[in-house]
């Protein structure tokens, strides 16, 4: 078993900052890859950023040059540093993760989800 957990969401007004953290744990070998997507009602999920093992980065246009994805591959984390947050900003922020199990499968898990509300 794989759990996901995130922490970080909250209310913040335009302009404004806030990091998201994201911890995976269990049956994991490898993590092969790691994203935050989010979510808003009646449309679908879509990525916002995406990392690698090695490091490289993939960014959603609408929020290059403002967030930022790390990870700490030794502690199975990865984070989601938001700047100069809009309102369009606002949605459900879930975190996934690729893993590769003791058997070398690959299997993705969702954590439960974050809310992030960006408004004055």
């Amino acid at each position: 078993q794989v759990q996901v957990v995130e922490s970080g969401g909250g209310l913040v007004q335009p302009g404004g900052s806030l990091r998201l953290s994201c911890a995976a744990s269990g049956s994991i070998f490898r993590v092969v890859l790691m994203a935050w997507y989010r979510q808003v009602p009646g449309k679908e999920r879509e990525l916002v950023a995406r990392i690698t093992d090695v490091g490289n980065t993939t960014y959603a246009d609408s929020v290059k040059g403002r967030f930022t994805i790390s990870r700490d591959n030794g502690k199975r984390t990865v984070g989601l540093q938001m700047n100069n947050l809009k309102p369009e900003d606002t949605a459900v922020y879930y975190c996934n993760v690729d893993i590769e199990n003791w058997q070398k499968y690959r299997f993705r898990y969702w954590g439960q989800g974050t809310q992030v509300t960006v408004s004055s």
